[in-house]
């Protein structure tokens, strides 16, 4: 009796690690919070016309942002996966340093960042603790770029305008970038998991700047290029089909 008890004791638990199993065909979605730190660092603003000159000592920082996030991946075998990475747009805030610190905050934009991963998943499929290593790329654009009223003014200054005189717009580049992702991943049943995943974006853009009269004249242009490198920190409720 007690050896038997023991042998279905040992099936009950194949069974279970079974039913965690990560196999070919699986699909896991997921949905969690995205935390973007971006490692930021600037060049100075520079006028590129009428006439060509450098604001010294100019420079800008980009916020910290949080942001819904969206994953869905396809096991093309139990170690082997493919993951699309979607999420709400963050808004970024953009902030004056150096000389342009007195200015304060310059602009916001909302990132739009879809993301495909190729994953390496460790262990056994039946294991319920999978580390696994990203690798991929995002294509990055930006809407809903808006400069303050204090940037508006002190470019007015600086091209010798009346605020009211004049108006500035951005735009920032798009550009691919490539994705290196690390993390874990945790099974509690057959369905129901969990993730926690680093990745780092190494990315950079250019901010372009038009000047223009109320008259819709061209008064001046400028740009300031921008490294981003963000650090995304990924938490995700996972479920299994």
């Amino acid at each position: 009796m007690k050896k038997r008890m023991i042998a279905l004791a040992a099936l009950g638990a194949l069974a279970s690690g079974g039913a965690m199993a990560q196999q070919a065909g699986d699909w896991v979605v997921g949905a969690g919070w995205f935390h973007l730190s971006p490692q930021d660092s600037s060049k100075p603003l520079t006028v590129t016309s009428p006439v060509q000159s450098v604001l010294a000592g100019s420079g800008a920082s980009v916020s910290d942002s949080d942001t819904l996030g969206l994953n869905a991946t396809y096991f093309i075998d139990s170690h082997w996966a493919v993951e699309g990475v979607f999420g709400v747009p963050p808004k970024f805030k953009l902030n004056g340093t150096g000389t342009l610190g007195r200015v304060g905050q310059l602009g916001e934009a909302r990132q739009w960042s879809p993301t495909i991963l190729g994953k390496y998943f460790f262990n056994e499929g039946n294991d319920a603790f999978r580390p696994f290593v990203g690798l991929g790329a995002t294509y990055v654009w930006y809407s809903d770029v808006k400069l303050t009223p204090n940037l508006q003014s002190a470019l007015a200054s600086q091209f010798h305008q009346s605020p009211f005189a004049v108006n500035t717009t951005a735009k920032l580049d798009s550009k691919f970038a490539p994705v290196i992702n690390v993390g874990a991943a945790y099974q509690f049943d057959k369905h129901w998991g969990i993730s926690f995943s680093v990745s780092y974006i190494p990315l950079k853009t250019k901010a372009k700047l038009t000047t223009t009269s109320i008259y819709g004249l061209p008064v001046a242009t400028s740009e300031a290029s921008l490294k981003l490198n963000p650090i995304v920190t990924y938490v995700a409720a996972t479920y299994r089909f």
